[in-house]
């Protein structure tokens, strides 16, 4: 069976809905599927002050689970943006996988991408973009859901997050949005997409 890992990191829920949402595609296609969240770096002083909320209860990425990326035939990686990249957690997690990247065990897996920033000029693409350099150096293989979504992906009647690139959403600056329908949905199909290409990529279809 193609297994799918879903991985990421979230501090105030958004990329985590969206995540649970990339899970449901995944299996919608028939697909074993993980979620994790990678290890928190800010203590829990400052998560305190940040006034975040308590971590989901799925389990988290640990060195010793690196395996987990290994065994994947696709890892799609969810994150939020800081200053139009990716976050230091997700940074940091992917700093960890030097061991990876000398035995070239994650070489040729599929890889995605889905982000959320706080405004609309916030680094969508850009969070993206630049991220694609950490899966160029593993040796992975980036896989971008393009426009496959519909012709919804034109409308400008609402704000709606994502690009080329994967699924995004827009969290607001005080972060009080929360990700919309259309945003759930695109998450959802951007797991589901990625899910068919893994199974005929790893000759399971």
């Amino acid at each position: 069976m193609t297994k799918i890992l879903v991985v990421y990191y979230s501090m105030y829920g958004h990329i985590k809905k969206m995540a649970d949402q990339v899970v449901e595609g995944a299996k919608s296609e028939g697909c074993e599927v993980e979620l994790y969240q990678v290890p928190e770096t800010l203590s829990d002083d400052i998560l305190k002050l940040l006034k975040a909320p308590p971590k989901p209860d799925d389990p988290v990425l640990q060195f010793e689970l690196h395996n987990k990326l290994v065994e994947a035939d696709a890892v799609i990686f969810g994150f939020p943006t800081r200053f139009g990249m990716m976050c230091a957690q997700m940074k940091a997690m992917f700093d960890s996988l030097g061991h990876l990247w000398q035995s070239g065990q994650l070489v040729g897996k599929l890889a995605g991408i889905f982000v959320s920033t706080g405004t609309q000029g916030g680094g969508q693409e850009t969070t993206a973009l630049t991220a694609i350099t950490q899966l160029a150096h593993l040796g992975m293989i980036f896989v971008p859901t393009g426009y496959s979504y519909g012709s919804d992906m034109f409308g400008l009647k609402e704000p709606q997050g994502g690009s080329a690139y994967g699924a995004g959403t827009f969290a607001g600056a005080d972060g009080s949005r929360q990700p919309s329908e259309f945003e759930l949905g695109r998450a959802k199909h951007q797991g589901s997409y990625i899910a068919k290409i893994a199974k005929k990529y790893s000759g399971n279809q």
